[in-house]
Protein backbone atom coordinates (compact mmCIF):
# COMPACT_ATOMS: atom_id res chain seq x y z
CA UNK A 1 0.00 0.00 0.00
CA UNK A 2 1.56 3.28 -1.13
CA UNK A 3 0.29 6.34 0.75
CA UNK A 4 1.33 9.84 -0.33
CA UNK A 5 0.74 13.36 0.91
CA UNK A 6 0.89 16.55 -1.16
CA UNK A 7 0.03 20.17 -0.56
CA UNK A 8 -1.02 21.07 -4.09
CA UNK A 9 -1.54 24.81 -3.49
CA UNK A 10 -4.83 24.87 -5.46
CA UNK A 11 -6.14 21.71 -7.08
CA UNK A 12 -7.58 23.68 -9.99
CA UNK A 13 -4.30 25.44 -10.76
CA UNK A 14 -2.30 22.19 -10.51
CA UNK A 15 -4.80 19.67 -11.90
CA UNK A 16 -2.73 18.66 -14.93
CA UNK A 17 0.33 18.17 -12.72
CA UNK A 18 -1.69 16.15 -10.20
CA UNK A 19 -3.19 13.89 -12.86
CA UNK A 20 0.22 13.35 -14.47
CA UNK A 21 1.73 12.47 -11.11
CA UNK A 22 -1.07 10.06 -10.19
CA UNK A 23 -0.49 8.20 -13.46
CA UNK A 24 3.29 8.10 -12.99
CA UNK A 25 3.59 7.42 -9.26
CA UNK A 26 0.57 5.12 -8.92
CA UNK A 27 -0.12 5.79 -5.22
CA UNK A 28 -2.94 3.80 -3.64
CA UNK A 29 -3.93 6.63 -1.30
CA UNK A 30 -3.25 10.36 -1.60
CA UNK A 31 -3.72 12.95 1.11
CA UNK A 32 -4.13 16.41 -0.40
CA UNK A 33 -3.90 19.78 1.32
CA UNK A 34 -4.62 23.38 0.37
CA UNK A 35 -7.01 22.39 -2.39
CA UNK A 36 -8.51 25.92 -2.20
CA UNK A 37 -11.99 25.03 -3.39
CA UNK A 38 -15.41 24.19 -2.03
CA UNK A 39 -16.49 20.56 -2.21
CA UNK A 40 -18.53 21.05 -5.40
CA UNK A 41 -15.56 22.63 -7.15
CA UNK A 42 -13.25 19.68 -6.60
CA UNK A 43 -12.43 17.87 -9.91
CA UNK A 44 -13.91 14.54 -8.87
CA UNK A 45 -14.69 13.31 -12.40
CA UNK A 46 -11.12 13.70 -13.63
CA UNK A 47 -9.68 11.98 -10.56
CA UNK A 48 -12.32 9.27 -10.50
CA UNK A 49 -11.39 8.59 -14.11
CA UNK A 50 -8.06 7.32 -12.81
CA UNK A 51 -9.78 4.92 -10.42
CA UNK A 52 -9.83 6.96 -7.22
CA UNK A 53 -12.66 7.57 -4.81
CA UNK A 54 -12.62 11.06 -3.31
CA UNK A 55 -13.49 12.45 0.11
CA UNK A 56 -13.32 16.24 0.24
CA UNK A 57 -13.54 18.85 2.97
CA UNK A 58 -13.22 22.12 1.09
CA UNK A 59 -13.35 25.84 1.67
CA UNK A 60 -13.65 28.72 -0.78
CA UNK A 61 -10.25 30.12 -1.83
CA UNK A 62 -8.40 28.91 1.26
CA UNK A 63 -7.30 25.72 3.03
CA UNK A 64 -9.20 22.54 2.11
CA UNK A 65 -8.16 18.89 2.39
CA UNK A 66 -9.02 15.68 0.56
CA UNK A 67 -8.35 11.95 0.53
CA UNK A 68 -8.09 9.95 -2.70
CA UNK A 69 -8.13 6.15 -2.60
CA UNK A 70 -8.22 3.36 -5.14
CA UNK A 71 -8.39 0.64 -2.43
CA UNK A 72 -11.65 1.62 -0.75
CA UNK A 73 -12.73 4.67 1.23
CA UNK A 74 -15.13 4.59 4.15
CA UNK A 75 -16.09 6.10 7.51
CA UNK A 76 -15.15 9.65 6.53
CA UNK A 77 -14.77 12.21 9.30
CA UNK A 78 -14.24 15.92 8.76
CA UNK A 79 -13.06 18.49 11.29
CA UNK A 80 -10.99 18.10 14.39
CA UNK A 81 -12.60 17.93 17.83
CA UNK A 82 -11.95 20.54 20.48
CA UNK A 83 -13.23 23.82 18.99
CA UNK A 84 -16.77 23.94 17.62
CA UNK A 85 -16.21 27.51 16.43
CA UNK A 86 -13.34 26.57 14.14
CA UNK A 87 -14.67 26.69 10.57
CA UNK A 88 -11.35 26.27 8.76
CA UNK A 89 -11.17 23.18 6.53
CA UNK A 90 -7.94 21.63 7.74
CA UNK A 91 -8.68 18.00 8.65
CA UNK A 92 -10.29 14.94 7.07
CA UNK A 93 -9.98 11.29 8.11
CA UNK A 94 -11.12 7.98 6.62
CA UNK A 95 -10.44 4.25 6.48
CA UNK A 96 -8.73 2.84 3.38
CA UNK A 97 -7.78 -0.67 2.35
CA UNK A 98 -10.63 -2.32 4.25
CA UNK A 99 -11.54 -4.34 1.14
CA UNK A 100 -8.76 -6.79 1.90
CA UNK A 101 -5.83 -5.11 0.14
CA UNK A 102 -4.46 -3.59 3.31
CA UNK A 103 -6.54 -4.79 6.21
CA UNK A 104 -7.94 -1.34 6.88
CA UNK A 105 -5.75 1.67 7.67
CA UNK A 106 -7.04 4.87 9.23
CA UNK A 107 -5.58 7.88 7.41
CA UNK A 108 -5.91 11.62 7.88
CA UNK A 109 -5.05 14.57 5.66
CA UNK A 110 -3.85 17.47 7.79
CA UNK A 111 -3.23 21.10 6.90
CA UNK A 112 -1.87 22.47 10.14
CA UNK A 113 -2.01 26.26 10.56
CA UNK A 114 1.03 28.28 9.53
CA UNK A 115 1.01 30.49 12.61
CA UNK A 116 2.74 33.58 11.26
CA UNK A 117 3.17 36.26 12.40
CA UNK A 118 4.10 34.92 15.82
CA UNK A 119 3.02 38.13 17.58
CA UNK A 120 -0.57 37.65 16.38
CA UNK A 121 -3.44 35.40 17.38
CA UNK A 122 -2.49 33.16 14.43
CA UNK A 123 0.36 31.66 16.45
CA UNK A 124 -1.94 30.95 19.37
CA UNK A 125 -4.38 29.31 16.97
CA UNK A 126 -1.58 27.11 15.61
CA UNK A 127 -0.52 25.91 19.05
CA UNK A 128 -4.12 25.33 20.14
CA UNK A 129 -4.75 23.36 16.95
CA UNK A 130 -1.71 21.22 17.69
CA UNK A 131 -3.03 20.48 21.18
CA UNK A 132 -6.32 19.38 19.64
CA UNK A 133 -4.48 17.19 17.14
CA UNK A 134 -2.44 15.61 19.93
CA UNK A 135 -5.60 14.70 21.86
CA UNK A 136 -7.17 13.07 18.81
CA UNK A 137 -3.92 11.37 17.80
CA UNK A 138 -3.72 9.86 21.29
CA UNK A 139 -7.23 8.44 20.90
CA UNK A 140 -6.26 6.94 17.55
CA UNK A 141 -3.23 5.26 19.15
CA UNK A 142 -5.49 3.80 21.83
CA UNK A 143 -7.67 2.26 19.11
CA UNK A 144 -4.73 -0.06 18.33
CA UNK A 145 -5.31 0.19 14.60
CA UNK A 146 -2.80 1.18 11.93
CA UNK A 147 -2.95 4.96 11.52
CA UNK A 148 -1.20 7.33 9.10
CA UNK A 149 -1.46 11.04 9.88
CA UNK A 150 -0.15 12.80 6.80
CA UNK A 151 -0.04 16.33 5.59
CA UNK A 152 1.47 19.78 5.62
CA UNK A 153 2.29 20.21 9.30
CA UNK A 154 3.95 23.61 8.87
CA UNK A 155 6.58 22.33 11.31
CA UNK A 156 10.33 22.12 10.72
CA UNK A 157 11.23 19.42 13.25
CA UNK A 158 15.02 19.89 13.50
CA UNK A 159 17.93 21.89 12.12
CA UNK A 160 18.55 19.01 9.71
CA UNK A 161 15.22 19.87 8.06
CA UNK A 162 16.01 23.45 7.02
CA UNK A 163 18.64 24.94 4.72
CA UNK A 164 19.45 27.87 7.05
CA UNK A 165 18.35 27.45 10.68
CA UNK A 166 19.34 30.99 11.65
CA UNK A 167 17.18 32.51 8.91
CA UNK A 168 14.12 30.60 10.19
CA UNK A 169 14.76 30.98 13.92
CA UNK A 170 11.89 33.40 14.54
CA UNK A 171 9.41 31.85 12.14
CA UNK A 172 6.31 30.08 13.50
CA UNK A 173 7.32 26.92 11.63
CA UNK A 174 10.59 26.69 13.58
CA UNK A 175 9.79 28.33 16.90
CA UNK A 176 10.68 26.28 20.01
CA UNK A 177 7.01 26.11 21.01
CA UNK A 178 6.07 24.65 17.63
CA UNK A 179 8.83 22.08 17.64
CA UNK A 180 8.04 21.09 21.23
CA UNK A 181 4.37 20.55 20.35
CA UNK A 182 5.41 18.38 17.41
CA UNK A 183 7.68 16.31 19.66
CA UNK A 184 4.80 15.80 22.07
CA UNK A 185 2.77 14.42 19.19
CA UNK A 186 5.60 12.07 18.22
CA UNK A 187 6.09 10.94 21.81
CA UNK A 188 2.59 9.48 21.81
CA UNK A 189 4.17 6.66 19.80
CA UNK A 190 4.21 7.95 16.22
CA UNK A 191 7.04 7.36 13.75
CA UNK A 192 8.20 9.86 11.11
CA UNK A 193 8.06 7.55 8.08
CA UNK A 194 10.61 9.44 6.02
CA UNK A 195 13.19 9.71 8.80
CA UNK A 196 12.73 6.04 9.69
CA UNK A 197 13.94 5.17 6.20
CA UNK A 198 16.25 8.06 5.27
CA UNK A 199 18.30 9.87 7.96
CA UNK A 200 20.12 12.03 5.38
CA UNK A 201 20.02 15.69 6.52
CA UNK A 202 18.73 18.52 4.39
CA UNK A 203 16.08 16.72 2.40
CA UNK A 204 13.16 19.07 1.78
CA UNK A 205 9.49 19.08 0.78
CA UNK A 206 8.94 22.84 0.28
CA UNK A 207 10.83 25.50 -1.64
CA UNK A 208 9.57 29.07 -1.79
CA UNK A 209 8.70 30.55 -5.18
CA UNK A 210 10.88 33.59 -4.45
CA UNK A 211 14.60 34.09 -4.74
CA UNK A 212 15.45 30.96 -6.68
CA UNK A 213 14.95 28.73 -3.63
CA UNK A 214 14.16 25.66 -5.74
CA UNK A 215 17.12 26.13 -8.05
CA UNK A 216 19.49 26.53 -5.07
CA UNK A 217 17.80 23.77 -3.03
CA UNK A 218 17.07 26.19 -0.19
CA UNK A 219 14.11 24.36 1.25
CA UNK A 220 12.47 23.09 4.40
CA UNK A 221 10.90 19.75 5.35
CA UNK A 222 7.39 20.45 6.65
CA UNK A 223 5.31 17.69 5.03
CA UNK A 224 5.23 14.55 7.14
CA UNK A 225 3.68 11.10 7.34
CA UNK A 226 3.36 10.02 10.98
CA UNK A 227 2.70 6.32 11.60
CA UNK A 228 1.14 4.67 14.62
CA UNK A 229 2.99 1.61 15.98
CA UNK A 230 0.80 -0.82 14.03
CA UNK A 231 1.45 1.11 10.83
CA UNK A 232 5.16 1.57 11.55
CA UNK A 233 5.52 -2.20 11.93
CA UNK A 234 4.43 -2.50 8.29
CA UNK A 235 6.68 0.25 6.89
CA UNK A 236 8.82 -0.92 3.98
CA UNK A 237 9.78 2.32 2.25
CA UNK A 238 9.42 6.10 2.23
CA UNK A 239 10.68 9.05 0.26
CA UNK A 240 10.24 12.51 -1.17
CA UNK A 241 9.30 12.77 -4.85
CA UNK A 242 10.86 16.00 -6.08
CA UNK A 243 9.88 15.57 -9.74
CA UNK A 244 6.58 17.50 -9.50
CA UNK A 245 8.35 20.55 -8.02
CA UNK A 246 10.42 20.90 -11.20
CA UNK A 247 7.39 21.10 -13.48
CA UNK A 248 5.94 24.32 -14.91
CA UNK A 249 3.23 25.83 -12.69
CA UNK A 250 4.37 23.60 -9.82
CA UNK A 251 3.13 23.71 -6.28
CA UNK A 252 5.76 25.01 -3.86
CA UNK A 253 5.43 21.63 -2.06
CA UNK A 254 6.27 18.21 -3.45
CA UNK A 255 4.77 14.80 -2.56
CA UNK A 256 6.04 12.63 0.29
CA UNK A 257 5.19 8.93 0.37
CA UNK A 258 5.49 5.74 2.34
CA UNK A 259 4.80 2.07 1.62
CA UNK A 260 3.19 -0.38 4.02
CA UNK A 261 3.19 -4.10 3.47
CA UNK A 262 -0.14 -5.92 3.57
CA UNK A 263 -1.50 -6.98 6.91
CA UNK A 264 -0.46 -10.46 8.00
Amino acid sequence: MKIASWNVNSIKARLDNVLDWLKAAQPDVVLLQEIKTVDDGFPQLEIQGLGYECAVHGQKSYNGVAILSRIGLSDVRCRLDGDDADEQARYIEATVGADGTGGGVRVASIYLPNGNPVDSDKFGYKLAWMRRLKAHAAALIESERPVVLGGDYNVIPTEDDVHDPAAWAGDALFRPETRAAFRELMWLGYTDAFRAIDPTPHKYTFWDYQGGAWQRDEGIRIDHLLLSPRAADRLTGAGIDTAPRAKPKASDHTPVWCELREAA
